[in-house]
């Protein structure tokens, strides 16, 4: 049994602190979001980022990614702390901090049941409905930090399969930076940081061809990291 820790701030006013998820996925060339109708009042109904108070025993990267796993059924994926939202009117319902995480996750790898029986939908990102509260701040902000992140880090292969081809990292890239990107100076970029495997397997489902497909080479990539590298795409 938890012995019960003595509030030494009894006088002190009290509020909730919370954390909201901006779960992104990459599915059919499209960058999108998973949201829900949120279920408590005030606006209950609404559509909603997906998040949860923070409980007493947990750190707020715990409730975070308990969060996650209870709608997706994933553990283990990226996810990063982004910024604190704590306008002192930004939640009709009471005093509350919200603490903003954004994951990427591989749209193949969640539990699609599991998703639906929260009531929870992907958008396209130039879909999404308007958000409760400040939670369509939270997705501009959040977007742009993946933007920024994309640009020197290879975060767009949370997005992936494991195999993928070049014009399928070409998609995923022009979803982020949502602008077009030249093909063939892209490929030329991107293979000029040798933190890509070729296979022997290809890709024929664009055409009779085919496309190769590769994987991404963690081990290179961290050791090329601890030399200062960038992975730097446009």
């Amino acid at each position: 049994m938890k012995a019960e820790t003595k509030d030494f701030y009894i006088e002190q006013d009290k509020m909730y602190v919370a954390t909201d998820c901006i779960i992104f996925g990459f599915d059919a060339g499209k960058l999108k979001l998973l949201i829900f109708k949120r279920r408590v009042e005030p606006q209950k109904g609404a559509w909603s980022l997906i998040g949860s108070f923070v409980k007493l025993e947990e750190n707020v990267s715990e409730a975070a990614q308990r969060v996650l796993t209870e709608i997706t059924g994933l553990k283990n994926v990226f996810m990063e702390e982004l910024k604190s939202y704590g306008v002192a009117d930004r939640d009709p319902g009471y005093r509350c901090i919200s603490i903003a995480q954004y994951a990427l996750i591989r749209v193949e790898d969640y539990d699609r049941e599991l998703v639906e029986k929260h009531g929870a939908h992907w958008y396209d990102m130039k879909e999404v409905p308007n958000l409760v509260l400040d939670h369509n701040q939270m997705v501009a902000d959040a977007l742009e930090r993946l933007k920024r992140k994309a640009r020197y880090q290879p975060i767009g292969f949370e997005l992936l399969p494991e195999k993928f081809t070049i014009p399928q990292l070409q998609q995923l890239y022009e979803a982020i930076y949502q602008k077009e990107l030249d093909a063939r100076n892209f490929r030329k970029k991107v293979l000029s940081h040798n933190v890509l495997i070729k296979l022997e397997e290809k890709d024929k489902s664009s055409s009779r061809r085919g496309a190769f497909l590769y994987k991404f080479d963690h081990d290179t990539y961290q050791q090329l990291l601890q030399s200062g590298y960038n992975f730097e795409i446009s």
